[in-house]
């Protein structure tokens, strides 16, 4: 550990550790049912107002979801919260709507099957009550707009239903209107109107007079509808897409280079890093994910296979060759060096909501950064310490390739990410913090919680609870699961309340 920076980043006192419960879940799996591979989930996502929620899955759907609880007593919510009142339970969200994104594909070109699973999701901004969203596959960005549709009718006319026809209008057989000649352009000379005032008798047909017919709202639906498909500029599989604080630009990545987007121009992009060597045999690293800062939209950050994170600023050249800053830990060669550049690799960095830090994910641990510090992360969180003696095994069956995305609260003092047999953690990263908890992915989530570390130090990770010697349990003696791995999680932006993919279903759960 580098020193210099032994205390998370907060200033404020250490809050009190939360205690999780179990909100919500959809699509829960019953024992022993059978999951289809097109309905496992791939990416989640909250907007930034916290009040929807997207997932898309492997079949190249989409599923919207809708907070119901934020009104109370005719009150918002949130003024409810700014006036000291209390609010009784937990943000509660109902299914919305759900539209199919992408289709399976071919490139003849190439021979490359194009699966239609969703890689990621981000939210645009509103406009007029209509939601936006970027989702995309390997290939293939869409631009999607999502709401409501009123379906208007034509209410019937005051009449008798028996003298009317089957859209509310008179019958021809019953009305005692006789023809009369009428002008050009509709109009009517002085003899037609005084003879049509003597026929209109309503009087026959059992009204005093004719009301005109009003137009109602029967129905509202939901529609979504393709705004905009980014295409054909990707030579390799999507990563990462990222919308820019300036609400106009967005970017994409693959393995070797990250495109920038006007969100209006879809046939046109402007290539800001570009990792391919001249010769592929020199390629020593690829990109692993990026993202736009939250608030200065002349910056972004992009990690690598190599362990490494990236500051990059577009004001400084339009090729971001060079970066401003880099964020990374030399790590000592170990007796395995292969295993180590691998589980070394980044699978996930995101900014805190501030813009301050930076949470990267590699396969054994969370590590937060100051951007602004860039000789060692400020905290480091020990993930699953203990599958460190299995990365042999872990090698062998694939598991060592998994990508595990991590997450961090609204207000920066927790973070979060996944780990096998539907475990995830919880860490607080506060000044002082000792909280830790390891929970499940279940209705009971507590009951995999392990203690706390007594003493807070730099890298705020459990320790095992005792000596192990059975190769096929975690940390607290349960057998592990690699089957059952929690990859995809997202925190909501102003809550203490988490949505975590569990192969097809979604979990909840909040803490106060």
């Amino acid at each position: 550990m580098n020193g210099g920076a032994e205390e998370a980043t907060s200033t404020a006192l250490a809050p009190v550790p939360l205690e999780w419960k179990f909100a919500q879940v959809f699509g829960e799996r019953a024992t022993g049912e059978e999951v289809h591979e097109v309905d496992i989930i791939s990416a989640i996502e909250f907007d930034k107002t916290g009040d929807n929620l997207a997932t898309g899955d492997r079949g190249g759907r989409v599923v919207l979801f809708e907070r119901t609880d934020n009104r109370e007593n005719g009150l918002h919510r949130r003024d409810l919260e700014r006036t000291g009142c209390s609010v009784i339970g937990h943000p509660e969200f109902h299914y919305k709507t759900e539209f199919q994104s992408h289709e399976p594909e071919f490139d003849y070109l190439k021979s490359l099957e194009i699966e239609e699973k969703i890689n990621k999701i981000r939210w645009c901004q509103t406009v007029n009550g209509a939601l936006f969203l970027l989702s995309t596959n390997d290939k293939t960005i869409k631009l999607w707009k999502v709401q409501e549709k009123k379906v208007k009718k034509v209410c019937s006319m005051n009449v008798d239903p028996s003298k009317t026809t089957g859209n509310g209008t008179l019958d021809s057989g019953s009305n005692s209107i006789p023809s009369r000649p009428c002008l050009e352009n509709g109009g009517f000379n002085a003899q037609t109107v005084g003879c049509l005032s003597n026929d209109l008798q309503f009087s026959s047909i059992g009204v005093p007079s004719l009301h005109l017919p009003m137009v109602t709202i029967q129905e509202t639906s939901l529609l979504a509808e393709c705004q905009r498909i980014y295409a054909h500029e990707h030579d390799y599989h999507i990563n990462s897409i990222s919308n820019n604080s300036d609400g106009e630009t967005f970017i994409s990545a693959d393995d070797l280079r990250i495109n920038l987007w006007n969100l209006a121009i879809i046939n046109q992009s402007f290539k800001i890093v570009d990792l391919k060597p001249a010769n592929m045999e020199d390629l020593t690293e690829v990109i692993t994910s990026a993202e736009f800062h939250p608030n200065h939209c002349n910056m972004l950050v992009y990690s690598s296979s190599r362990g490494s994170i990236r500051l990059v600023d577009l004001r400084q050249s339009a090729l971001c060759d060079n970066h401003s800053k880099l964020f990374e830990v030399k790590e000592a060669s170990g007796s395995q060096p292969f295993l180590t550049e691998i589980i070394a690799s980044i699978s996930d960095a995101k900014f805190s909501r501030d813009g301050r830090h930076i949470l990267s994910r590699d396969y054994m641990t969370l590590k937060l950064w100051d951007i602004n510090m860039d000789s060692g992360p400020v905290a480091t969180f020990q993930v699953h310490e203990y599958l460190k003696p299995k990365l042999g095994v872990l090698y062998e069956n694939d598991s060592i390739f998994d990508k595990f995305e991590c997450c961090l609260s609204g207000d920066g003092l927790r973070v979060a990410t996944g780990s096998y047999s539907n475990l995830f953690r919880v860490f607080g990263c506060a000044k002082g913090s000792t909280e830790a908890a390891t929970l499940e992915a279940t209705k009971s989530p507590m009951r995999r919680q392990t203690s706390t570390p007594s003493k807070p130090s730099r890298s705020l990770g459990l320790t095992r609870a005792g000596k192990r010697d059975n190769w096929g349990a975690d940390s607290d003696g349960n057998p592990l699961d690699f089957t059952m791995k929690l990859l995809h999680m997202a925190w909501h932006p102003s809550e203490n309340y988490l949505a975590i993919a569990a192969l097809n279903s979604l979990y909840m759960y909040h803490a106060r």
